[in-house]
């Protein structure tokens, strides 16, 4: 059972950046797809970014303002967030599968999440 730990969340005012970690139980190499996630108030979850292959990609919303990354020795997956706006408010999860997607019910492990709140 792998099992994913994300830290790095907080309170941040418009325009900052926080830097998310998700670090994995299981040693983990390029070939493991790491995604994130996100959850607003009132919202569905939805894709933000993820990497597979030192490849990462992104979803629709995210404007080129966030930076998926990862360190395979750490066994940990990066979310830089920068430009941070109060719609960027939710809690953050990242998750894990052997393929790239964005679809969250393709994924099988899941952390418990990270709340980010974004404010004006």
């Amino acid at each position: 059972q792998v099992q994913l730990v994300e830290s790095g969340g907080g309170a941040v005012q418009a325009g900052g950046s926080l830097r998310l970690s998700c670090v994995s139980s299981a040693r983990t190499s390029g070939s493991v797809n790491v995604g994130w996630f996100r959850r607003a108030p009132g919202k569905e979850r939805e894709f933000v970014g993820g990497i597979i292959f030192g490849t990462p990609y992104y979803g629709d919303s995210i404007e080129g303002r966030f930076t998926v990354s990862r360190d395979n020795a750490k066994n940990t997956v990066y979310l830089q967030m920068n430009n941070l706006k109060p719609e960027d408010t939710a809690i953050y999860y990242c998750a894990q599968n052997a393929f790239a997607s964005r679809e969250q019910n393709q994924y099988n492990y899941w952390g418990q999440g990270t709340q980010v709140t974004v404010s004006s």
